[in-house]
C-alpha cells in the first residue's frame, strides 16, 4: 500500500507541473472582477503592429441625427447616407477610401505618438475565453486629417480627426478584439462622422 500512495504521489506532482504553466499561461491576460482602465500609451512598436492588421468592412455609415444631411454633412460635396469603403496603411497614415456611385473621396490619418486605451468590466456577466470578465474596449487616435475628392473642401482650413476602435476582449490587447470603428472630423468647414464594422485582421506576422 505504502508503494502504491507513493506512486499515487509521484503522478499527482507530475500533473501539477504540467498544468502550472498551462494555467499560469491561460491566466495571463485574464481580467479582474471591477477592472477599469483609461489613459495614454505609447503607440509604440506592439499596438501598432496590431493597428496596422485592422481592416474596416465595405460599407460604412454616416452618423445621422434629426438635423439630417445638411447639418450631420458638414463638409461633404453631396453627402449619401453610406459608401463602399476601403482601407490601407501607407507608412504611418491611415487611408480610408470612400465611394458612392461617381462620388469618390479618401480621408487620411497620420498616427499620432499615443494613444488613448480604455478597458473596463461593464458587469454584464460575460466572460473572456481565458476567464474573468469580457471587457468593453476602446483605442483612440487623434490628429490633423487630410482629405480629398468629396471631403476636400472641408478640409481645405485645419481640421481634426477622432477615430475610435471599439470592442469586447481580456486584459491582452489584439487586432482580434476589436470590431466597430467610428470616425469623427472636425474643422472650421467641417463636421461629420462615419462608423462601421471591422473586417477580419490581417493574420498576425510570425
Amino acid at each position: 500500500m505504502s508503494i502504491r500512495r507513493n506512486s499515487l504521489f509521484t503522478l499527482a506532482i507530475i500533473a501539477l507541473l504540467f498544468l502550472s504553466p498551462v494555467s499560469t499561461f491561460a491566466c495571463a491576460c485574464c481580467a479582474e472582477t471591477g477592472h477599469y482602465y483609461s489613459g495614454l500609451g505609447e503607440l509604440d512598436d506592439y499596438p501598432l503592429s496590431q493597428l496596422k492588421r485592422m481592416r474596416v468592412m465595405k460599407t460604412a455609415f454616416l452618423f445621422l441625427t434629426e438635423a439630417g444631411l445638411e447639418e450631420d454633412a458638414f463638409g461633404i460635396t453631396n453627402p449619401k447616407e453610406s459608401y463602399s469603403t476601403e482601407s490601407l496603411f501607407v507608412s504611418n497614415v491611415w487611408r480610408l477610401t470612400f465611394r458612392s456611385g461617381t462620388n469618390t473621396g479618401t480621408l487620411e490619418l497620420p498616427l499620432p505618438a499615443k494613444l488613448w486605451i480604455h478597458s473596463a468590466d461593464i458587469h454584464d456577466g460575460k466572460l473572456s475565453a481565458g476567464g474573468g470578465p469580457l471587457l468593453y474596449k476602446e483605442w483612440r487616435l487623434e490628429g490633423e486629417v487630410k482629405g480629398s475628392g468629396v471631403f476636400k473642401n472641408g478640409v481645405a482650413s485645419p481640421a481634426k480627426y477622432a477615430l475610435v476602435l471599439q470592442g469586447r476582449g481580456n486584459g491582452c490587447d489584439n487586432a482580434e478584439d476589436f470590431s466597430h470603428w467610428r470616425l469623427d472630423v472636425r474643422g472650421e468647414s467641417a463636421r461629420y462622422a462615419f462608423h462601421g464594422k471591422l473586417a477580419r485582421p490581417v493574420p498576425a506576422k510570425p
